[in-house]
């Protein structure tokens, strides 16, 4: 037997923020999923996103803190074209989200820019130089 790859978890502090956020980047989130604790949805591919609230992940694990001092994962969204990165990084800053890298040509051949979600995590939008 052999583990594959199935899903990637986010613990979350507010979960209608970060699924807010994830919808603005095209994930297809149930409306109702706002008052869930858990949430999972498929991704292309047969990956799954899933989001707990910080509340569940200490229901199992009373231990748990919120990390600091730096990312520990990042999830990047592949754009169509270098000016769909730019479009979308517009789109959530001037939707209120934090920028963290504006978009810019990065040596190794893509356009690149980084926006911070609800709960800090940093997520790359990115795409083929044409």
């Amino acid at each position: 037997m052999t583990p594959h790859m199935d899903a990637i978890g986010i613990i979350t502090a507010d979960l209608a923020a970060s699924l807010a956020f994830y919808r603005r980047l095209g994930l297809d989130i149930p409306a109702d999923a706002d008052s869930a604790p858990h949430v999972e949805v498929a991704l292309p591919g047969g990956q799954r996103l899933l989001w707990d609230t910080e509340d569940v992940v200490r229901s199992f694990d009373p231990g748990w803190t919120a990390p600091s001092g730096g990312e520990r994962l990042g999830l990047a969204f592949r754009c169509d074209g270098a000016a769909e990165v730019d479009t979308v990084y517009e789109d959530l800053t001037g939707a209120g989200y934090r920028g963290h890298l504006k978009p810019w040509d990065a040596v190794w051949g893509q356009r690149y820019a980084m926006v911070l979600d609800p709960d800090g995590c940093a997520v790359s939008l990115f795409a083929d130089r044409e």
